[in-house]
Parts: structure tokens; C-alpha cells; sequence
């Protein structure tokens, strides 16, 4: 807990340069029902006591579950290094390197871990990070548009639901026609995706694996993608390319992702870290910004940040991007814990990944009542059906330890009985046993 030194009268002499006449007054605008109506902390408190009272609310809060919970967002271990090398003071405390005289060491680790990223993904070039997953699709999507020229973006029902509404939601006053293709059996509908593709869509989105967990090839996809002149976005679990084909060998243009799970926490939601990659060709249309390895006049290696179309740098309407800052510290986590890990560590955490699945996977098939969908090949995550409503259940494995996984019945229709399941490294034989014994206990 911080030890903050203004003074009353300092906080009134700061609220009354900015207009306002209590602190209350700064938080307006969010609706009454969404605000906790206080603390419950008596006047007259030592800070030994308000920090006590503190750290029991915090408790009633939901710790120690053992977590199946995916859907974008995953329990790894994060190894116990990137924590001590990213809170050094140089890396934690630095400014955005506009000076590259003064960044070489921030400049280096971006332009490091855009090499990552393209090594991970079979790409050619990859920018320095943006905010996450979703923010990254999206920034795809309005790519796609500025290389074709085009105006129509075809989005697969498999796509994470979170990322389709953020979608909708950041071009909602853009003149863009999203067209949703729902899954068969939990898998891309090709007909459907065929018949919709035409001279004015700019993009079809995909996702793999897709948010039930189905694996697969988008090559045929892709092909027919690019027969129309249009452009593939694939989004994907950096995790699973340890195991997985590479989006460049199904000939995708660009890749996007969520890296929460390279070394950062779950944390209450963030904050995490987006990723792209594109070809070559596509590079000037990248939003965001880039950071370049070069010389100086006499002959020394450097980096810079180079073709920077942002707002901020002159470019106004016609800017790639607004993004005005960047996840350079999330970035740097994530390079660090890909340099850890190396090409064989990841391949060896993507099997064990999905090797703890697959034998969940066969201990709940096992339960009378529970269907583990079996339409397609998974990776570390995978859909069962329930004989009653999945919320409730997953209620009933809160009170007994478990975050037991994500209902999909939350964002897809005639769902409620499905249940979304992932397994991580960090699960062991012993808690995935646990985990299917309580749950045919209180189905």
C-alpha cells in the first residue's frame, strides 16, 4: 500500500484548478449501480489497522481456484526471471524512445522481440506490440481495408466472441459490412465462407484454434481468399505454434494475438499484449510502429524507430494507426520468456499442454452425462456438453475450488449446456483427477 503525502488542503487546491469540488466528482460518468459504496473504514484507524481491513476485502475476493479457464486468456507459469529482469529500473521506468541516441537498450529489446514474433509466426515483419489480442484484430481488419480497398470483412464464428464485439464495437461509426459465418460441428463452415466471399470483401478472419479449441488448416480457406483478391487475418495461441503449423505456411497475410500467455500473469485482466505480423509488402500499411536496425556514421550498429504513420507524427486522418503508446515492458516479458523457452522448450510446453488435455479429455468422457466433442483435433482446450446448464455448474465448482471453465452459453446461442475447458503445464494428474471427480459430484 503506497504511502501518499498530499494534504487535504493540497487535494482541494488540485480538484479546484481542474473545476471540480470533490474527488467523488471525477468518477460522474460511471452509473451509481457499478460503484462500491465504500470501504467500511472507520475514521480514527492506525495504517496498521487500514491496511489489515484492506488485505481481508481483498480476501473475499476468488483465490487459490485451481483454474481451467481459458478463452483466450491462460494459466501458464511465468518463470521466476522475468519479474527480476523486467523490473530492472532501465527497462521499468523507461520513456518511449523517440530519442534513439539515449534508447539504444529499449530500441534493441523491440526490435528483438519483433524478430520473436516473426520467428513464432513464419512472418516477415512484426511491429512493436499493441494493446492486446483484440485491439490487434481489429487494427488487422481496418489494415486489410486500407490494402484492398475494399469495405466487406468476413469474420468466422470460431473467432473469440470478445474480439467480434470489440469488432463491432471500434467500427461501429465506420462504413464497414461484417459478414459472420457460423460454425459446422464447431469447425469453419468452408461452403458458407465460399459463398460469401466477393470483390468488395477486403478480409475473411480466422482463429486457430478457434475459440471451442477446434485445430486446423485454413489452406484451402486461404487459397480461395486470395482467388477473390482478398486478404487472410488469422489470430492465434502463441503457445500452440510450439506444436502447430505456422500461420505463413497456410499462406495467411496477417497473423494477430493475444501474448499473455509469454510470461505475463493473469492479473485481473491485464494488462496484456497484442501482437501482428504481416509480409513484406503489406509493411507500410502496419500500424503502430516499427523499430529498424541500422548504422551510424561511423559504421556502428543501431536501432531506430522507423515508419512511424501515426497521428502524432504529422499524419493526422491519414495515419495507419491512433494508437500513442505501446506495451513495450509486456513486450519485453514476452521476449525474455520466448528466449527462455527456446524452439525446443516451446515444442516440449505445447505437448505437455496438450497431453494434460487429451487425458482430461478421456477422464471426462468417462462421466455418464458428459459429451466431449470430438468433431475436431484440439491443442490444450476443448468443449464438453453438460446435462444442465454450464453456469450453474461452474457456480457449484467456485464453492468447491475450481474455476472449472468459460460457458459458452455467455456468447453463443443454444450453448448454455456447453462448457469450455483448457489445461495448461501447471495442472497436474493429480488436480485434473480432482477436477473431474468434483465435477461428476455436482452435476
Amino acid at each position: 500500500m503506497p504511502y501518499i503525502a498530499n494534504t487535504d488542503a493540497q487535494r482541494q487546491e488540485m480538484l479546484k484548478t481542474i473545476g471540480l469540488s470533490s474527488i467523488d466528482e471525477l468518477f460522474n460518468d460511471i452509473s451509481s449501480d457499478l460503484l462500491i459504496n465504500g470501504l467500511n473504514i472507520a475514521a480514527g484507524m492506525s495504517e496498521l489497522d487500514v491496511f489489515n481491513r484492506l488485505k481481508l476485502l481483498s480476501g473475499e475476493n476468488a483465490k487459490d481456484l485451481t483454474c481451467f479457464l481459458g478463452g483466450g486468456f491462460y494459466d501458464h507459469y511465468v518463470p521466476a526471471c522475468i519479474d527480476a529482469l523486467a523490473g530492472r529500473s532501465e527497462f521499468y521506468t523507461a520513456y518511449t524512445p523517440y530519442q534513439p541516441e539515449v534508447s539504444q537498450g529499449t530500441l534493441q529489446t523491440i526490435f528483438e522481440y519483433q524478430s520473436a514474433i516473426c520467428r513464432l509466426t513464419g512472418m516477415d515483419v512484426a511491429n512493436a506490440s499493441l494493446y492486446d489480442g483484440g485491439t490487434a484484430l481489429y487494427e488487422a481488419a481496418m489494415m486489410s481495408i486500407r490494402v484492398t480497398k475494399r469495405n466487406k470483412i468476413i469474420l468466422d464464428t470460431g473467432v473469440s466472441p470478445i474480439y467480434r464485439n470489440m469488432l463491432h464495437c471500434y467500427t461501429s461509426n465506420l462504413s464497414i459490412e461484417f459478414v459472420e459465418i457460423d460454425v459446422a460441428h464447431g469447425q469453419s463452415d468452408r461452403a458458407k465462407i465460399a459463398a460469401a466471399l466477393d470483390d468488395r470483401t477486403a478480409a475473411v478472419v480466422l482463429q486457430n484454434p478457434n475459440f471451442f479449441g477446434a485445430v486446423d488448416d485454413f489452406s484451402d480457406i486461404i487459397s480461395m481468399a486470395h482467388k477473390k483478391g482478398c486478404m487472410a487475418i488469422m489470430s492465434v495461441y502463441p503457445i500452440s505454434l510450439g506444436m502447430l503449423m505456422k500461420p505463413a505456411d497456410m499462406d495467411a497475410d496477417i497473423v494477430t494475438g493475444e501474448g499473455q500467455s509469454l510470461g505475463m500473469p493473469l492479473s485481473f485482466g491485464g494488462p496484456y499484449l497484442g501482437f501482428m505480423a504481416t509480409r513484406t509488402q503489406y509493411v507500410r500499411k502496419m500500424p503502430g510502429r516499427l523499430v529498424g536496425i541500422t548504422q551510424d556514421s561511423e559504421g556502428r550498429r543501431g536501432f531506430v524507430l522507423t515508419l512511424q504513420a501515426r497521428e502524432q507524427h504529422i499524419r493526422r486522418e491519414k495515419a495507419t494507426s491512433n494508437i500513442c503508446s505501446n506495451e513495450a515492458l509486456c513486450a519485453l516479458r514476452s521476449l525474455i520468456y520466448l528466449s527462455l523457452m527456446g524452439k525446443h522448450g516451446l515444442q516440449e510446453l505445447a505437448m505437455t499442454c496438450a497431453q494434460k488435455a487429451e487425458y482430461a479429455k478421456s477422464r471426462l468422457s468417462e462421466i455418464s452425462g458428459i459429451g466431449v466433442m470430438k468433431s475436431a483435433p484440439t491443442f490444450n482446450e476443448f468443449t464438453i456438453e453438460l446435462p444442465c446448464d454450464a453456469r450453474d455448474v461452474v457456480n457449484r465448482m467456485i464453492d468447491r475450488g475450481f474455476a472449472a471453465g468459460f460457458p459458452l452459453g455467455r456468447y453463443y446461442k443454444d450453448m448454455s449446456n456447453y462448457l469450455l475447458i483448457a489445461v495448461t503445464e501447471k495442472r497436474t494428474r493429480e488436480e485434473i483427477g480432482t477436477f473431474v471427480e468434483t465435477l461428476e459430484a455436482v452435476l
